[in-house]
């Protein structure tokens, strides 16, 4: 299945020169949606992973039911102030300030296999402090998986050293 077909293409959003690529498109498409979960699960057993972890809010659509399909859990990570028991946080650059992302303490025991999946790799920011964020808890992150990439912005270089799969590619 060519799931490019599926991502549905917005110029100018949200300014003019962005073309932004809408994954909407293909949850709503029961085949489709089944298609990358059932192919990230496919990626992510050969990893004999024990957690799968996904950042809010696309990432837990993504990740929940790949976590589902490989019989593991499912560990949340989150904005400040939204998960209820103590946490670990890591704050990282963006291109206009800074970001603070924020997993349960006890979520993931040291040693522990964990791939970390998303819905979209852009310049690799938020992906990287996922991966900090498991790595301050002593998880191993086996992997690294998102449902679409953007070429063009080199997030591939901000996870480097780390394996980066991704099943639809955009150059531009």
């Amino acid at each position: 299945m060519d799931l490019k077909e599926k991502i549905r293409v917005i110029e100018d959003f949200p300014k003019k020169g962005i073309s932004f690529k809408d994954i909407t498109t293909l949850l709503k498409d029961k085949d489709a949606y089944k298609y990358t979960i059932d192919t990230m699960v496919e990626i992510c057993r050969e990893k004999g992973v024990d957690v799968v972890v996904g950042p809010e809010a696309r990432g837990f659509v993504l990740g929940a039911p790949v976590a589902y399909g490989l019989g593991v859990g499912f560990v949340l990570v989150r904005k400040p102030g939204k998960l209820p028991a103590e946490t670990v946080s890591y704050e990282y650059d963006l291109e206009y300030g800074k970001d603070v992302l924020e997993i349960h303490k006890d979520a993931i025991k040291p040693g522990q296999k964990v791939i970390i999946v998303d819905d979209l790799l852009a310049t690799g920011g938020t992906a990287l402090a996922v991966v900090k964020l498991v790595e301050k808890l002593g998880g191993i992150v086996a992997g690294v998986l998102f449902a679409m990439e953007l070429c063009f912005l080199n997030g591939r270089q901000t996870l480097d050293g780390y394996e980066v799969h991704s099943l639809i590619k955009f150059d531009n």
